[in-house]
């Protein structure tokens, strides 16, 4: 008998879309438009010389206005993929598409001690022991810092910090530098992992993310961060933040506009300085000053998707912003923003999404907090994968020879497949007396076990000596130069 069965098609995930193509035309032209009439402008004469020279209109100096020509022929040369390795040159993420990679944030102030439950100032060893911790969570794809550690002087933390990524997990890094010569040095370092400069062009470990004032003001370390990094063929985010009802109007679309008229004149200078430079996008838009209490929320819901649909439309990978809170604690509201900010990343498939285990809008993390997001990650790596209907996961025999008064518990099929199914780590599933044999804990003390106990058991695989000792030199120099 054949089995000749045309036209048939398969859905590998859900779907998504919050923007139409059309919409996200619009979105473009409005884009160039304020590009070619509005400008922006650019402290840093390179930048400012290179867009001179490829025949933008330059006025007051800096006031730089750029042809759509410039904008089209830039995507003609900008990687519609982004690889990051990890410590051992292993290629472990290749972002673009509907692809997502899930990591950390780097500048919380403060740290939730999860051992005495006390909100304090961040100290260099909670990177330490985060890295330790993000190296253990299976779903924690890359890293950041965490936390800004206000024990090291503060002209150097940003070396500190990348010295510690690199001594305590093998994940790749996305690190973040408050001055341009900090990103020079996070370079050396990676350089010095990597093997030379060459082999950290060819398998980068890490990637700089770049803060920009707002979408028509480049601020001077931006943009020599940019055209360094571009210099040299290194990934890097370029991330303009434009606030609603502040730097930019109060709508979402014009402040995705003002907003991402930044992000293309930030490629632009990328492909002049170099053709092919690995250039990452905003994943969120939209953002908005809070009137009510003039905090910048983080998990705000009417930020997510458009910009990601936008981007999916530009063809230019993300970085997102996900797994996050305004809440104080890891408490109820912490754990429904996470998921709901995860949730929303996955299905619309960003990038790169950072930021998972935030609390209080960017000011305080937490581990637990980081711990619980790992489990929801693993909710939303089972439900965004496929369904197989197939002759085996149908096992139509099996349904006839058991009939309707059987069970399945001793069959082969379900001993074969059982494991398929998703089970959880934190979340419980016992019964009412078996949750109460366990201790009757919450989510949040559960997290709190589970975090003492990687810190104690987990070993991250150590640099090489030599590595570390030149590693730790890189920051010794800059401290010598202060």
């Amino acid at each position: 008998m054949t089995t000749i069965c045309s036209n048939q098609q398969a859905l590998n995930s859900p779907l998504a879309k919050k923007l139409s193509e059309d919409q996200c035309r619009k979105l473009y032209w409005a884009c160039l438009e304020i590009l070619e009439r509005t400008g922006v402008q650019l402290f840093e004469q390179e930048a400012v010389d290179l867009l001179k020279k490829a025949g933008a209109h330059i006025s007051d100096g800096n006031r730089v206005r750029i042809p759509a020509g410039l904008v089209e022929k830039a995507f003609a040369t900008a990687p519609k993929k982004i690889t990051l390795c990890d410590r051992n040159g292993k290629r472990v993420i290749q972002a673009g598409g509907h692809q997502s990679y899930f990591g950390t944030g780097s500048d919380c102030l403060n740290i939730l001690d999860h051992r005495t439950g006390e909100r304090r100032q961040a100290v260099l060893k909670d990177i330490e022991e985060g890295m330790k911790l993000c190296d253990a969570l299976e779903h924690i794809d890359f890293v950041m810092s965490m936390f800004l550690p206000s024990d090291v002087p503060q002209e150097t933390l940003d070396r500190y910090e990348m010295e510690a990524m690199l001594n305590y997990t093998t994940k790749p890094i996305i690190y973040v530098t408050t001055e341009f010569s900090g990103c020079m040095d996070a370079v050396k370092m990676a350089e010095i992992v990597a093997g030379g400069p060459d082999a950290l062009a060819q398998n980068p470990v890490a990637a700089c993310y770049i803060n920009v004032t707002t979408g028509l003001r480049h601020n001077k370390e931006a943009l020599q961060k940019l055209l360094y990094l571009s210099e040299k063929g290194l990934p890097f985010t370029y991330i303009p933040s434009a606030q609603g009802g502040v730097t930019a109007p109060i709508t979402i679309a014009s402040t995705m506009a003002v907003n991402n008229a930044g992000v293309l004149a930030g490629l632009v200078i990328s492909q002049l300085k170099r053709e092919g430079a690995p250039f990452i996008m905003p994943g969120w838009g939209g953002n908005m000053l809070d009137m009510r209490t003039t905090i910048q929320p983080y998990a705000d819901p009417e930020k997510r998707g458009q910009a990601i649909d936008f981007a999916h439309f530009l063809g230019i990978p993300t970085f997102g912003l996900a797994g996050c809170s305004e809440s104080k604690l890891v408490d109820e509201q912490a754990a429904a923003e996470a998921a709901l900010t995860l949730f929303t990343d996955a299905i619309f498939g960003g990038n790169f999404v950072h930021d998972v285990g935030y609390l209080e809008s960017g000011l305080c993390g937490s581990l637990p907090q980081l711990a619980i997001c790992n489990e929801i990650l693993s909710w939303l790596d089972a439900f965004m994968k496929g369904i197989e209907i197939s002759d085996e996961t149908l096992c139509l025999d099996l349904i006839d020879e058991i009939g309707p008064e059987g069970q399945y518990l001793d069959c082969r099929h379900t001993l074969d497949h059982f494991r398929e199914r998703w089970y959880p780590n934190l979340f419980d599933r016992s019964s009412y007396d078996g949750w109460q044999a366990k201790g009757g804990k919450s989510l949040g003390e559960r997290a709190v076990e589970d975090v003492d106990r990687i810190l104690q058991e987990h070993k991250p695989e150590p640099l090489p000596k030599d590595i570390a000792k030149a590693v730790h030199k890189v920051t010794e120099d800059a401290e010598s130069k202060i």
